[in-house]
């Protein structure tokens, strides 16, 4: 059940699992709009406030100055802690413009900072494009050695069949690289999912996460988003995070002759880009994705993710779709 609070044009909505009841915030509002006007004035500031209450024509933000919060409808329910709040930001100017307060799913970017899976997220990634191209070549590819260097017995020698064999300093090497050798393993799909929470849960906790409406720029300068990062404390390096992997054309273009600026779709984003740049910039469309994707990983029931030893005949009676990602739970527990 959702309520909705309406003050002159603007109209709140609130969830029924907030168990908010309307007289409470109403009272609630109101003191807080009293702490928030400061004027010498206390009759135009009672009357303001007076105006605000549901069925004047004064709106909240004449009287408060401030953006509203906004509450976006999460796609899993929050158990046992609250949502996340973040400022909703624009690009349309340098200082920014604070367009409202948008609802975070914990599970996503409020999760438990598990260092031990960044490591291991970040040293998979440096390995599976490491190649070893190291080659010894073993005794038959070298040249000669086909002869006895000398008789087998009479001499008071060491006996040796040819001058290629490894114990000789011209020989070859016993059990030498081979190369090329690919180093690339695959990380289990649940530690690369648990990895992007981290990483995001990090980047939101140290206050290097930025949501923005959209990429518009006013212009294509490099010069102006250069400044803009600069009067923001973004740092050198900013990482610009979208839902699709077609950018409006100003910052594409402002963005390439920035080094340490990149561009990346939402399917691209990894743990070693996001650690790499001091900040990340995201979209409410990629925030959305994201934390969608997340989410259904984290409640995936899917057999290939979960430790299971045996399955009987009667565990798979229930047939998911072929385009479902998500499989149904088991009628009956798994036999271990």
């Amino acid at each position: 059940m959702k309520t909705f609070f309406t003050f002159g044009n603007i109209v709140l909505k609130t969830s029924s699992k907030y168990n908010i009841p309307l007289k409470k915030f109403q009272a609630s509002l109101s003191s807080s709009i009293r702490s928030l006007k400061n004027v010498q004035n206390t009759d135009d500031t009672t009357s303001a406030i007076d105006n605000s209450l549901p069925g004047s024509s004064a709106s909240l933000s004449q009287v408060t100055k401030q953006p509203l919060m906004t509450s976006r409808d999460l796609k899993f329910p929050v158990h046992h802690t609250y949502p996340r709040l973040a400022w909703l930001d624009s690009l349309a100017s340098l200082e920014g413009t604070k367009l409202g307060m948008i609802d975070l799913h914990p599970d996503v970017f409020g999760t438990y900072p598990r260092i031990d899976m960044l490591h291991k997220n970040i040293h998979w990634q440096k390995l599976y494009r490491h190649i070893d191209y190291s080659f010894e070549p073993s005794r038959a590819e070298l040249p000669g050695g086909g002869r006895k260097p000398w008789p087998q017995k009479g001499l008071g020698k060491a006996r040796h069949g040819s001058i290629r064999s490894p114990l000789w300093l011209s020989g070859s090497k016993a059990h030498g690289p081979r190369g090329p050798k690919s180093y690339f393993y695959m990380l289990p799909r649940p530690q690369r999912a648990m990895g992007l929470r981290v990483a995001l849960t990090c980047k939101y906790g140290q206050n290097d996460l930025v949501i923005v409406d959209n990429f518009d720029l006013p212009t294509a300068d490099p010069e102006y988003l250069y400044e803009m990062a600069d009067v923001r404390f973004w740092g050198y390096s900013v990482l610009f995070v979208d839902d699709t992997d077609v950018m409006p054309e100003k910052i594409t273009e402002a963005v390439s002759q920035i080094r340490g600026f990149n561009l990346m779709p939402a399917y691209g984003l990894n743990v070693y880009s996001m650690l790499k740049h001091d900040t990340l910039v995201l979209t409410l469309a990629a925030v959305e994705k994201i934390e969608g994707k997340l989410l259904d990983e984290l409640h995936s029931t899917r057999v290939e993710t979960k430790f299971v030893n045996r399955l009987r005949p009667e565990d798979f009676r229930t047939k998911p779709k072929e385009d479902s990602t998500l499989r149904k739970p088991f009628t009956k527990p798994l036999m271990f």
